[in-house]
């Protein structure tokens, strides 16, 4: 099996860059042995202007076998021949894309520590794979990596050039050329898609390859047009895993959609003029707001309810005066993937202390969540369907009852503002209802007065005179006889 990547350079680029982005030196040929036959890296050409490095894999057919069950489908002596006497030697397949992931690691997940600079930059990229099986043929190749971004060149390969009537086989030359993509990301679209294509995994697949497609796939796969497909057949057709993976998907692309902002908003009503700077994302402004909200009260040990990704426990890792931050969510999958956005298993033993995760639902009380100084419940209640918020105030409210609760939720009445938002939508599908600004206030000020709260409300993001701001927030403080009430109970039950 071979694999070429090249680039090109520039003055201050050059191309031998390749190099540092590979972790393998230009000027060496290695070899590694993998269970499958020895995997060789060597460069073709390697100068300023034009860098190849090439991936040979050498499959020990023999080495194979042995490790599989080494006889073929009932057994049957010419089923075990065909062990033997197959396409693996030469066409890309699963085997390949496992050479990738263990020849490439380190650049597979962005890591350059002699040159950190470099993984984030998009560079001029061409992938030639010279024989690839590929079950739907050249259209199916392009329907998976056009939309990330390549240009994409499928040659069939006849069956036997002598004999042109019998048409073409279920191999393709591919030709993948982008110039707006990193190394890492061409090695993980790579490193999922060879098997999808082939349609086959030469190894047992067991659950710790949803893992795998959700980090190759992250940043891309949530939003890919052939996902359902890419998931089915990367997961060898396994219906308990292929749900289970689309169902973190899902998670990773609603969380996307609540943080993504809309690019246009109608300059009809008291529009600013117009500016060449970035506008920030409204999910940072809701982020800082939580952040500079948790600063003003004081909290040092803060719970973040419905926590998804891990986006807002990594923004509080970064500031030391909250020395716990403790993240919850009802879905494992989800506090996987902020588990592994917040790097745990390689986090420091001090920074590790600071951080925990675990599944609790907010339908019910839950004793681990008591005694924390704030809350935050940031784009949550709008996912809860409205006769189950009682649940929810009384478990987060009632229950925990920490001195602060922040809750963020969309403001419908600023969805005019949106012009590709369609009139009468919600900002997405996972939404149960959205608030009129009227409305989260009368839901607010009733929880606090149930519950023994002062409550404020600050808008987030650009306040509209007419509709007021794209998110609301509401600021619950316990009130001084409310604590003072607390804090005699305390002492009365230290004392018994």
């Amino acid at each position: 099996m071979f694999l070429t990547i090249t680039t090109t350079g520039t003055a201050d680029r050059p191309a031998t860059d390749l190099g540092f982005l590979l972790h393998k030196h230009p000027e060496k040929a290695q070899a590694f042995s993998t269970s499958y036959g020895t995997a060789h890296v060597l460069y073709p050409e390697a100068d300023d202007h034009r860098c190849t490095a090439a991936l040979l894999l050498e499959v020990d057919a023999v080495a194979l076998v042995r490790r599989g069950k080494g006889k073929g489908r009932g057994g049957a002596p010419d089923a075990a021949l065909a062990q033997y006497v197959n396409d693996r030697p030469y066409a890309a397949s699963s085997l390949l894309a496992v050479a990738l992931s263990a020849v490439f690691s380190s650049a597979m997940r962005g890591v350059c520590a002699a040159r950190p600079e470099l993984p984030e930059q998009a560079r001029p990229l061409r992938v030639e794979v010279p024989a690839l099986p590929a079950r739907g043929g050249p259209e199916l190749v392009r329907r998976l990596f056009e939309p990330l971004g390549w240009a994409v060149t499928a040659q069939p390969v006849a069956l036997d050039a002598r004999f042109p009537e019998w048409g073409d086989s279920r191999y393709v030359r591919l030709e993948l050329e982008s110039a707006r993509l990193t190394v890492a990301e061409a090695l993980r679209h790579l490193y999922v898609l060879l098997p999808v294509l082939d349609d086959a995994k030469h190894y047992w697949v067991s659950s710790d390859e949803v893992d795998k497609l959700l980090r190759a796939g992250e940043g891309w796969l949530p939003e890919h047009p052939e996902q359902k497909l890419i998931t089915s057949r990367y997961l060898s057709r396994r219906w308990s895993l292929t749900r289970q993976a689309m169902e973190a998907l899902e998670l990773v692309r609603l969380a996307e959609a609540d943080d993504r902002e809309v690019e246009e908003i109608d300059n009809a009503v008291g529009a600013e003029a117009e500016t060449e700077e970035k506008p920030t994302p409204l999910a940072v402004q809701r982020r800082d707001a939580i952040v500079a909200a948790l600063k003003e009260s004081g909290a040092a040990r803060v719970l973040d309810l419905g926590c998804g990704q891990g986006q807002l426990v990594q923004a509080l890792l970064k500031d030391p005066r909250f020395t716990e931050i403790v993240g919850t969510d009802v879905s494992m999958r989800a506090l996987t993937i902020a588990s592994r956005r917040l790097k745990l298993d390689r986090m420091g033993e001090r920074q590790a202390s600071r951080v925990k995760l675990f599944q609790s639902s907010l339908a019910y009380t839950d004793n681990r969540l008591k005694g924390y100084d704030a809350a935050v419940l940031s784009e949550v209640v709008e996912h809860v369907d409205l006769p189950r918020l009682p649940a929810l105030e009384y478990a987060v409210f009632g229950a925990a009852h920490p001195r602060t609760v922040l809750v963020t939720t969309p403001n419908v009445e600023y969805n005019v503002r949106w012009e590709t938002l369609p009139a009468g939508h919600v900002r997405h599908g996972d939404h149960r209802f959205e608030w009129t600004r009227e409305e989260f206030r009368a839901w607010a000020t009733a929880v606090a007065e149930r519950h023994g709260y002062t409550v404020e409300f600050v808008p987030v993001g650009p306040d509209d005179p007419e509709v007021g701001p794209p998110t609301q927030m509401a600021v619950f403080e316990l009130s001084t006889a409310t604590t003072e009430k607390t804090e005699k109970a305390e002492k009365e039950a230290k004392a018994a």
